[in-house]
């Protein structure tokens, strides 16, 4: 079944079960996939939907330290649980060990020996850790195992 199938099936059962606020989150994550396949006129594959759903956490993250800033933790409170519904359809993620393994594999693959070559060793990082793993974190390693 793929990505899109299964939150259209969990939007049901969320329906089904008077889960309003899973619903709504599921409905924003639906809403935000039309969008990008409006936009761009194709049919998103999984890959492109697992890239809506890290854009989406993403704004989640800001969104609540900016609100733990201002001091409305209510907010951020609110934030946290919808980036919980969004985080149950992300793959598991990478721990330390798997994400050095994929760098030094990377580098090896692209020949990379400076800092110059920075660009396509994230490339390659990023095309296999694809939603499985921090690319800001992986770019610092990738950077500090490049510098020395």
């Amino acid at each position: 079944m793929s990505l899109k199938q299964q939150l259209t099936e969990d939007m049901k059962t969320a329906m089904r079960g008077g889960d309003k606020h899973r619903l709504g989150v599921i409905r924003l994550i639906l809403a935000a996939v039309k969008q990008r396949e409006v936009d761009e006129r194709v049919e998103l594959d999984d890959a492109q939907i697992l890239a809506v759903l890290e854009k989406m956490l993403k704004q989640r993250k800001d969104s609540v330290g900016q609100y733990e800033a201002a001091g409305r933790e209510d907010l951020a409170e609110v934030e946290r649980a919808e980036m919980t519904v969004i985080e149950a359809y992300l793959p598991a993620k990478l721990d330390e060990a798997e994400v050095d393994a994929l760098i030094e594999a990377a580098i090896a693959e692209t020949g990379a020996s400076s800092a110059r070559d920075m660009g396509k060793v994230v490339a390659a990082v990023k095309a296999k850790a694809a939603g499985r793993a921090d690319m800001a974190q992986a770019s610092a390693r990738i950077k500090a195992r490049l510098a020395g």
